[in-house]
């Protein structure tokens, strides 16, 4: 019993520091001036001014309520405690310690919102999926990285867009791009940014030999304001016949565009779009993002410090090992947390992956 009423004494000290730290009474003014203008005449005639208002108002209610309602369960979990230290019931005594795991669990999942206030966080996310050298085996491998990050985004309920794929030769991708909108995708999916390992026994070559593969995942905000000024002369554009999957009329015209920052060497792409137009829209959005992600991350005063060889270092560190052969095994190698549950997590399980990109925010937070 007392152990119990420890841990939930524990747990209403965090609670109490962690909205302290959200102002949660702040979130709350906030969220009533917003109410405030989405109530005033004529809020809606700018559509796009009034979906980022609404959808901002929806993020602070979900972050109070979770919040509250967390602190209403500890409270009743509180009273709980009080009741059977006068009355001895086995039944309902079982049915607390089951409430406490429970909320312990439930607490570290909130827990890591507490390490998501970076100025990007909120934003959707473009992951860009590169196979690395090794031909074939390096491509399967890309396209299973992807599949992998495709099927996590939509258990978690997030909406997932195709941007742009090129595929291999004989199998898998060279490359590709998605975009990703959800609560925080930004701030949780860019744990994943870097280089990840897969070792295992090859399929595609006749001794079935054991082979290692790369590909590097990168993960940057999708950012609409910037103050960024780009000169086109800096840029190289050009456009070219859609090629891999896709539906009726993709590879009938020359509507995929291609564009290089030229001081750099970034190159961004986009072919989802029937468009020439929309694909250089959605081109120059994740240029504009990659450019102002990795001038955050170099902590540069001017986007003109940006040159080839930050690009490189900025995104090639190996992070994460997948073995299948000898042993079944993956590891991060950021924070050493591992699990033999290499299918699940190949397959985009949300328990598993959630596991290593929570354990990255904390070590982070620690560091």
């Amino acid at each position: 019993m007392q152990d119990a009423k420890d841990q939930i004494e524990k747990l209403e000290k965090e609670v109490a520091d962690a909205m302290s730290f959200l102002n949660i009474p702040g979130l709350k003014e906030e969220k009533v001036g917003l109410e405030e203008q989405m109530q005033a005449p004529g809020f809606w005639d700018d559509s796009t001014k009034a979906q980022k208002v609404a959808k901002h108002h929806g993020k602070l209610e979900q972050t109070i309520n979770d919040w509250e309602g967390f602190k209403g369960e500890l409270y009743y979990a509180q009273e709980l405690i009080e009741v059977l230290s006068e009355v001895e019931d086995e039944e309902t005594f079982n049915d607390l310690k089951a409430k406490v795991a429970e909320l312990e669990k439930k607490y570290e999942g909130l827990e890591v919102l507490l390490y998501l206030n970076g100025q990007y966080d909120g934003l959707p996310a473009i992951m860009n999926i590169h196979a690395g050298a090794g031909g074939t085996d390096a491509q399967d491998w890309g396209e299973m990285v992807l599949r992998m990050y495709m099927r996590y985004a939509e258990e978690k309920e997030w909406k997932v867009t195709l941007l742009e794929r090129s595929d291999g030769e004989s199998a898998g991708i060279k490359s590709a791009s998605i975009r990703i909108e959800g609560n925080h995708t930004y701030g949780l999916l860019k744990e994943e940014s870097g280089v990840h390992r897969l070792v295992r026994l090859s399929p595609f070559n006749s001794g079935n030999t054991r082979e290692t593969s790369f590909a590097r995942v990168e993960v940057i905000p999708e950012i609409e304001n910037h103050e960024l000024e780009l000169d086109e002369k800096d840029l190289r554009i050009d456009v070219f016949r859609s090629s891999g999957k896709g539906g009726q009329s993709v590879n009938t015209t020359d509507s995929a565009v291609r564009i290089t920052h030229i001081p750099t060497g970034i190159v961004v792409q986009c072919q989802n779009e029937r468009s020439q137009l929309q694909n250089k829209q959605n081109a120059m959005k994740t240029l504009i993002s990659k450019l102002v992600a990795l001038k955050e991350k170099l902590q540069l005063a001017e986007l003109g410090e940006i040159k080839g060889s930050h690009v490189e270092n900025a995104w090639g560190n190996q992070i994460r090992s997948y073995v299948l052969h000898p042993y079944q095994m993956v590891k991060d190698h950021r924070t050493n947390h591992e699990t033999s549950q290499v299918d699940a997590v190949l397959g985009g399980d949300v328990n598993e992956i959630d596991l290593f990109i929570e354990k990255s925010l904390k070590s982070k937070s620690k560091k």
